[in-house]
């Protein structure tokens, strides 16, 4: 039975694996003003990252934040916000969030997903 639970989360990985390449592929080839409309997309329900279990961290520069360890999160529900982070490019200067949200998010390191406070709208 572990080798078949084995053999499909290897498969949903290779197949998540393609599925951004071939989007990658079609967002190269896609004209600037296609990327633009891409950009004013609706972000994902904020949801989808705060069910990963995040630790808190103090920087100098950043000051607080956090960070979700692929190791310490459940694979699928880590490699879904993972996903579409790498996907919306989101880095710490452009970092992912939505209208509602609560938080900013962003990959810097492997197998890491940080995110920090939005800081109140005036």
């Amino acid at each position: 039975m572990d080798k078949h639970v084995e053999f499909l989360v290897k498969l949903r990985g290779a197949s998540l694996m393609i599925a951004d390449a071939a989007n990658e592929y079609i967002d190269a080839l896609a004209p600037p003003e296609v990327k633009e409309a891409q950009k004013a997309t609706v972000a994902v329900q904020e949801a989808t990252f705060t069910i990963l279990k995040f630790e808190s961290q103090q920087g100098a520069k950043l000051g607080q934040f956090e960070v979700a360890y692929k190791q310490n999160n459940l694979p699928d529900k880590w490699q879904s916000a993972y996903n579409i982070l790498r996907n919306s490019n989101a880095t710490i200067k452009d970092r992912y969030h939505g209208e509602a949200y609560h938080y900013s998010y962003w990959l810097y390191a492997e197998d890491k997903i940080y995110r920090q406070k939005l800081k109140p709208k005036t």
